[in-house]
């Protein structure tokens, strides 16, 4: 059972360790070698140069500007200071709304920290309970309900205080819905043109045997949607093709290395092995032979392309439907369009760069026995993993099953190791099983047919979070209430275990305190840092960068990782809500949290992340349902709690709760959910007006704009700067930036030119 002192000791760990990770990255932000991975976004965005390119050789790696390092924490004020309306401008909608879940978490905790501090603190410390009980217990677990005697009217604050934090929790959700669902419709209304808001994406559409499916679509949208409608592209089944265009962009590659490595030395003629990696194989001139290469790759590249065009089955029954006006693709993506309800289903596209187009080439009808089978996968995926998380907890209680490893125990009580085992270790354990989890899941969701890329993230923020629910939080809570009282269960009458149970949920909060200060306060600070990526970026540069092209891949940013990030906040927010009345002690560790992670990735969010999609903050829905949902699980686990304490009285009185949380849940659902998945006409048509009135001649120009928005990116120019080697497209997704780059080199410094309404 871990103590004030072994969470005083995990505490200073991580805290030591966060401060380490802070400084580290302070001084290393500051270096001209490493500022492409500092300040990515702004070398993407074409607002930053390197200051390596034009200094002498030792100010091209270290910075000898003292002042700069006076100024290293300036960071956290330039991460702050950027307003909302230049957030969105500058990284967009999604981001600036994806930061707002954190500042969700400070408006609700705050507020529900003073309360329970205030009142449930004292009540739950004046009692006895634990000291006259024959379980295990720490100074920890006194401050907790379990420390309350069975039936005790003292119940009846645990009661009411369930009770105001489930009424500030749900004020605070709707104010946040309205305010986010407002801020969708203003950035609906201020951005410029965009693809997708004119494109429907058209599936199932029926064969026929006497005309081509493009002229299958043209025909029904015309007389369907004949004032409306403008282009259209049919999409191919182009998978084979991207593949052998990625190997021929890799050869072309190293072709260009090979060429730069000649201009260097003319007089000799570089070499290569044609085995594994060039360890073995025939010796070849390395130019003649990638330019062989090259040539085979682009003829069959060629052969591949025509087949794809001229072959009727590479075309598949899936169609990019343009229309002349908002209004009209409003009116098309929301309404079903033929009698048979499975034909000619419609819904908005995906922005061009968004869409995920392997996917597009699996047939509709099976998308249903996809499902099916990813449902069953993840059922045992979720069974099997329980093994490592009892594992976790074996470690996080080994005072608890001392009896069945009596030679453990001299090593166990040396007062250091202890602390560290129950303090520390299990956390950094449980976050390196997790690690491996989200690939899993995301190949998982590709695997059930999702169109686009931020659906797929989606998906799998979706089961993450589940996962966690039911691995990490109720797999802790069960194994763990084994583990601490093994020895009670062993020689208590069966009828006395629920009681036992009741009395050891509260204990586990002492894991989670531990487990959030590793993973959120640690864990966090890490992220910073970005050692992997800095790591990986100079070992690029070193042995694999072999031209420009080479170095801008090198500096990846990444994302800021919906399908991840954004299921680990939410089990936060669980935590949170279930403990605010059981253990009040745990609110602050979820309060530091929420504000150090609010600095840390509003900063990489500024400087670091460059998104793969805009979604106009379509993931709202599901971040609101899922604290709803924790909310109405710690209601649950109240009402089962205090059944155990015999508090008679004051249990019903807690039925209500999740009643009156589910008929909230009802109500902002039919309020603000059609926000996110549906285009008002009022609104498209508002638009459409003033875009007519600034632009005249719109109309004119939207149908080159369009005609090739939704083409494959292996049918564009190869040498095209419309699309990244991932075959990403780029579409312009939001106003220009007014807000220009940080310093050149050694400082951020953030110039702000002008305020508008967000």
């Amino acid at each position: 059972m871990a103590t004030i002192g072994d969470i005083g000791v995990s505490a200073a760990i991580n805290i030591i360790t966060a401060l380490l990770f802070f400084l580290a990255f302070a001084l290393l932000r500051i270096q001209p070698i490493n500022d492409r991975v500092y300040f990515t976004k702004w070398y993407i965005k074409g607002l930053r140069t390197s200051p390596t390119a034009s200094s002498g050789f030792v100010t091209k790696f270290v910075n000898l500007d003292y002042r700069s390092y006076l100024r290293f924490l300036n960071w956290v004020p330039d991460a702050l200071s950027m307003s909302q309306s230049e957030l969105i401008d500058h990284a967009g909608l999604d981001s600036a709304v994806y930061l707002r879940i954190y500042l969700l978490g400070l408006k609700i905790f705050f507020p529900i920290f003073v309360l329970t501090w205030a009142i449930l603190i004292p009540v739950n410390w004046t009692n006895n309970t634990l000291e006259q009980s024959e379980g295990t217990y720490s100074q920890v677990d006194k401050l907790s309900i379990s420390n309350i005697p069975h039936a005790s009217p003292r119940f009846w604050a645990h009661v009411v205080m369930a009770y105001a934090v489930m009424i500030w929790t749900c004020f605070m959700l709707k104010k946040e819905y309205e305010t986010v669902a407002n801020m969708r419709f203003y950035f609906l209304q201020s951005e410029k043109h965009r693809p997708d808001q004119f494109t429907v994406l058209v599936k199932n559409i029926p064969p026929d045997d006497h005309e081509s499916v493009s002229e299958t679509v043209e025909d029904f949208f015309l007389v369907n949607h004949h004032d409306n409608y403008l282009t259209h592209q049919v999409v191919c089944n182009a998978n084979k093709l991207a593949k052998l265009v990625k190997k021929k962009q890799k050869k072309q590659n190293w072709l260009d290395y090979y060429q730069i490595k000649y201009s260097k030395n003319p007089s000799k003629r570089p070499m290569m092995k044609t085995g594994f990696l060039g360890l073995w194989g025939k010796k070849v001139d390395a130019i003649e032979y990638h330019e062989t290469e090259i040539e085979k790759l682009s003829n069959q590249i060629a052969e591949e392309r025509k087949n794809v065009l001229n072959n009727p089955k590479s075309i598949l029954p899936v169609a990019f439907v343009c229309f002349k006006t908002r209004w009209g693709a409003a009116v098309a993506a929301q309404t079903q369009q033929a009698r048979n309800p499975t034909l000619w289903l419609t819904e908005w596209a995906p922005e061009p760069r968004d869409v995920y187009w392997k996917n597009l080439a699996i047939p509709h009808v099976s998308l249903t026995v996809r499902k099916v089978i990813m449902g069953v996968a993840f059922f045992f995926l979720t069974f099997f993993y329980m093994i490592p998380i009892a594992f976790v907890q074996s470690l996080a209680n080994i005072e608890g099953i001392e009896k069945a490893v009596p030679f453990l125990k001299p090593i166990i009580n040396i007062k250091l190791i202890k602390s560290f085992i129950q303090g520390f270790l299990p956390g950094i354990v449980l976050k390196i099983f997790l690690k491996l989890l989200p690939k899993i899941l995301m190949m998982m969701s590709k695997f059930e047919g999702f169109l686009s890329v931020s659906r797929l993230e989606r998906r799998c923020a979706s089961r993450y979070y589940l996962f966690k629910f039911v691995n990490v939080f109720l797999g802790s809570i069960i194994a763990g209430a084994a583990f601490e009282q093994l020895n009670t269960f062993l020689h208590q009458p069966a009828n006395k275990i629920p009681e036992i149970i009741g009395i050891a949920i509260p204990m586990k909060a002492t894991f989670f305190i531990t487990y959030i200060m590793v993973d959120g306060w640690a864990g966090t600070a890490g992220d910073i840092l970005r050692l992997k990526r800095l790591i990986i970026y100079h070992l690029k540069n070193i042995f694999l960068v072999k031209t420009e092209r080479d170095r801008e891949k090198a500096m990846n940013p990444g994302t800021i990782g919906f399908n991840t990030g954004e299921p680990q906040i939410q089990f936060y927010f669980l935590i949170g809500l279930v403990y605010a009345v059981v253990t009040p002690l745990l609110i602050p560790f979820i309060l530091v949290f929420f504000g150090l992670a609010f600095v840390v990735y509003r900063h990489q969010v500024i400087n670091v992340y460059n998104p793969k999609y805009e979604s106009r903050a379509a993931f709202w829905p599901d971040v609101h349902r899922r604290v709803i949902t924790a909310l109405i699980i710690s209601q649950v686990l109240l009402m089962g709690l205090l059944s155990t304490k015999h508090a008679v009285a004051s249990t019903p009185v807690l039925l209500a709760l999740p009643i009156m949380t589910i008929g909230f849940h009802i109500y902002c659902k039919g309020r603000f959910e059609p926000a996110f998945t549906r285009y008002p006409l009022q609104e498209a048509m508002n638009k459409d007006t003033l875009d007519r009135v600034r632009e005249p001649n719109m109309g004119v120009n939207l149908k080159g704009y369009l005609e090739n928005a939704y083409i494959h990116p292996v049918f564009k120019d190869e040498g095209s700067d419309d699309h990244y080697d991932d075959g990403t497209v780029i579409i312009p997704t939001k106003r220009q930036s007014r807000r220009n780059t940080p310093g050149t080199s050694r400082v951020s410094e953030e110039i702000l030119e002008e305020k508008h309404k967000p």
